[in-house]
């Protein structure tokens, strides 16, 4: 039985080892500081939000201009399908915008 309670102690020992480095690892006693600390969590998230905003913004803008740039080029070479699909649109329009004006 003693070498039994041995083998136990050892595992339970490995264990608790591999926890504390699994715990070390997701570095949760800076999260629980984190937490209790509202203000410093509340500036943290500010700041992320608004670099994510301004990231959004930046992409948005990109994507635009290469947008609308691929339409300046599409429209250079007077393709007659895209021509007449751009017509159907501004038909489509132009009708919705006269069925709410009356």
């Amino acid at each position: 039985m003693d070498n039994r309670e041995e083998e136990l102690m050892d595992a339970l020992r490995r264990k608790v080892a591999e926890l504390s480095m699994n715990m070390e690892k997701m570095k949760l006693a800076e999260y629980v500081n984190l937490l209790n600390s509202p203000w410093r969590l509340l500036w943290i998230n500010l700041i992320s939000g608004i670099a994510r905003g301004l990231g959004i913004a930046i992409g948005f803008a990109i994507l635009g201009a290469l947008a609308l740039i691929f339409m300046q080029k599409l429209v250079a070479l007077n393709i007659p399908v895209i021509g007449g699909i751009i017509a159907d649109i501004v038909e489509i329009v132009q009708q919705q915008l006269k069925a709410k004006t009356y």
